[in-house]
C-alpha cells in the first residue's frame, strides 16, 4: 500500500476541504507513492516521535496537529518545527496531519468527548455552512429511477441523519439536435419532445466531483443538462463542537470531579458555580473561547473547552458554567480514534499508537 492510499482512506473519512481556512493539513512532509511500511499516530510531531517512528519501523507518521502550522522561510534546525521536519527528511518519514478536518467530523474530536464522558451526542454545536450544493438535472423518466441510484452511489441526497433524499416532479423537455449532434434520442435537425424526470439532490461538497461524474457516465443523453447551485443551508452533520447530554444529570461538583477523572487533567479552570444541575453540555476540542456565545445560544448548563483568557470567564455571566480542562487534555483521544479508524480498513501492516506524551505543560 502506498502513502497516497492511506491519505485517501483519511480523507475519505476526514475531507481536507472540511478543514477550517486558517489550517495546513494534509501530507506536510514526504512522498505520496511511497510504499508504506508502519503507521504511527500521534497528538504532536515532535522530534521525539520521528525517533519513536524509526524506532518501530514506520515511515508514516498521522498526526493531529500540524508540525508546519506558518509558513517555513528555512530549513537550519534552529527550533523544533525545523528539527522535527529535517530528522523526518533525513529518515524518510512522511508525516500526515489531520486537525481540524477531523474536528468538523460528527465522530471525530467532539464525539471523542462525549463518549468519554458518558453523555450521548444530540447535534453540532456551530455547524459549518457552505458546503452544499443543490444539483438539479433532468432525465427520461424511464431512466429517472437508475440515476438516481447512481447519484446516492455517489454521495448525493443525504439530509443529517436520512439519506437518498430527493425531490421529482414530471415534465417535459425539447431539445434540437445539430448536424454533428449524436443524439440518444430524436432525430438530427428535428425538435424533440421527451417526457422527462426533474431531479433534485443536496450535494456535499467533498462529493461534488463524484456526483457530477456520476451523473455524466449514466446519464444517457450526449448532452447533460444540469445546475449545481451553492445553498446557505448549514450541514447540521458537520461542523465545530457538539451538543451532548446525560441520561441523569449531575451535580456541578460531580461533573467537575467526572472531567478531572474522565480527562486526566492536572487542573481544572472554570467560572463561577450556579449551583444548577448539568445536565446537556457542549464540549470542543482545542481552543474553543469562540464557541462560548454558540454555548450560551444553545441553553446548555455547561461548555468545556480550553484555552480561556481571563476575560472570557465573564462571558458565561451566570449562565453556564465554563469550564477549561486543557488544550491537550481535550484532544489527547484523538489519536485513539484515528488508530481505531485505521485498524479497520488496514490490516496488512502495522497502525501504531504513539506511546510518548506530547503535553508540553506541567501542573504542580
Amino acid at each position: 500500500m502506498q502513502i497516497k492510499e492511506v491519505i485517501a482512506l483519511l480523507e475519505q473519512w476526514a475531507p481536507r476541504s472540511y478543514a477550517e481556512d486558517f489550517d495546513n493539513t494534509g501530507l506536510l512532509v514526504g512522498d505520496s507513492a511511497k510504499t508504506v511500511s508502519g503507521i504511527l499516530v500521534s497528538l504532536d510531531c515532535l522530534e521525539a516521535i520521528v525517533d519513536e517512528a524509526v524506532d518501530k519501523g514506520c515511515n508514516l507518521i498521522v498526526s493531529f496537529h500540524p508540525i508546519m502550522f506558518k509558513g517555513l522561510k528555512k530549513l537550519t534546525g534552529a527550533d523544533y518545527v525545523q528539527r522535527a521536519v529535517l530528522k523526518a527528511i533525513k529518515n524518510d518519514i512522511a508525516i500526515y496531519a489531520i486537525h481540524t478536518a477531523l474536528d468538523n467530523n460528527w465522530e471525530g474530536v467532539n464525539h471523542q468527548i462525549l463518549e468519554t464522558l458518558g453523555a450521548q451526542k444530540s447535534s453540532v454545536l456551530i455547524p459549518k455552512a457552505g458546503t452544499l450544493k443543490k444539483l438539479i438535472t433532468y432525465a427520461p423518466q424511464q431512466e429517472s429511477k437508475a440515476l438516481l441510484d447512481a447519484l446516492f452511489s455517489a454521495g448525493a441526497g443525504a439530509i443529517g441523519q436520512y439519506s437518498e433524499c430527493a425531490f421529482t416532479s414530471e415534465g417535459e423537455g425539447s431539445f434540437k439536435p445539430g448536424a454533428d449532434a449524436n443524439p440518444a434520442l430524436g432525430s438530427k435537425g428535428q425538435r424533440h419532445y421527451e417526457k422527462e424526470t426533474r431531479i433534485e439532490v443536496l450535494v456535499p461538497q467533498h462529493c461534488e466531483s463524484r456526483v457530477v461524474s456520476a451523473l455524466i457516465k449514466t446519464h444517457s443523453y450526449e448532452e447533460v443538462a444540469y445546475d449545481l447551485i451553492p445553498i446557505s443551508n448549514t450541514n447540521k452533520q458537520l461542523g465545530m463542537g457538539m451538543i451532548g447530554s446525560f441520561e441523569n444529570p449531575l451535580s456541578e461538583a460531580e461533573f467537575l470531579a467526572l472531567l478531572k477523572s474522565r480527562m486526566h487533567c492536572g487542573g481544572i479552570r472554570h467560572s463561577k458555580l450556579l449551583g444548577k444541575p448539568i445536565n446537556r453540555i457542549a464540549v470542543l476540542g482545542g481552543s474553543g473561547a469562540f464557541g462560548i456565545s454558540a454555548a450560551k445560544a444553545a441553553g446548555v448548563d455547561a461548555y468545556v473547552s480550553a484555552d480561556f483568557k481571563y476575560h472570557d470567564f465573564f462571558s458565561a455571566e451566570e449562565q453556564l458554567l465554563l469550564v477549561d480542562i486543557g488544550h491537550y487534555e481535550s484532544e489527547q483521544y484523538t489519536k485513539n480514534l484515528i488508530v481505531q479508524y485505521l485498524s479497520k480498513k488496514i490490516t496488512n501492516f502495522a497502525v501504531l499508537l504513539s506511546e510518548i506524551n506530547t503535553n508540553p505543560i506541567f501542573y504542580l
